[in-house]
């Protein structure tokens, strides 16, 4: 294979995740959702479905794109450690589904505001009550799946920090981006009512990355050496 266009493709993947996790939590929530106001939420969701239905969507689409570059990840790595790179597909392969699944919630919210037939037997304000706790499940979905994001960044940071065809820095910020997923996931659990945002302060290595691989690519002397030793 050629590493180099490898290298460019999982750097062009990786990055179309952000712009679309950013349309959805920074942009469609902030928009819609009000915390502590359920009747607000409500009337938000519903008068702005389709941007909601978006942004489901989109979330759907980065899982799909997720699966894409850790298998090319997958191709770019194995040559430093084919088993620690069989563990990164599978924490991602993990949280993959779990995150998918978790727009169930959305979509229950959507329909406990459809006015369907069957929910009738409901009322106005029972309804309404139902959308905030369908929303903490999404967000605790969330959190569940952040344990699979960080894992997934121990075997591939330590793979970039051994390749010797990439930056070692690129490698200890990754293992630093994972503690801060981690970190912030577990920190959910124990202590709900402390709002952990390390993640913000961690995520650099996600960033600077796939920009790498993209501008400057893999050292291809190096990889073929590493490719040779493994073969």
């Amino acid at each position: 294979m050629n590493p180099q266009k490898t290298a460019r493709i999982a750097g062009l993947l990786y990055p179309i995740m952000f712009p679309l996790g950013m349309f959805t939590m920074a942009y469609v929530h902030p928009k819609l959702l009000v915390p502590g106001d359920a009747v607000t939420t409500a009337n938000n969701i519903m008068a702005f479905g389709s941007l909601f239905r978006l942004s489901i969507v989109s979330a759907l689409i980065i899982q799909v794109v997720n699966i894409f570059v850790v298998l090319v990840l997958f191709k770019l790595l194995k040559q430093v450690n084919k088993n620690l790179a069989l563990l990164m597909v599978i924490f991602i392969l993990l949280g993959v589904p779990i995150q998918m699944f978790n727009q169930l919630n959305h979509s229950a919210t959507l329909i406990l505001l459809s006015g369907a037939d069957y929910l009738t037997a409901f009322g106005a304000d029972q309804l309404q009550a139902l959308v905030p706790l369908f929303l903490d499940l999404y967000d605790h979905g969330i959190e569940i799946a952040g344990i699979f994001w960080g894992l997934w960044l121990f075997p591939m940071g330590y793979l970039v920090y051994r390749s010797g065809y990439l930056p070692r820095i690129l490698g200890v910020l990754l293992i630093i981006g994972g503690f801060g997923y981690l970190i912030e996931s577990v920190t959910t659990f124990l202590f709900p009512n402390f709002e952990a945002t390390i993640g913000w302060f961690t995520f650099w290595g996600e960033i600077l990355f796939p920009l790498w691989l993209l501008i400057k690519g893999v050292n291809v002397e190096a990889w073929e050496k590493r490719a040779l030793e493994s073969a």
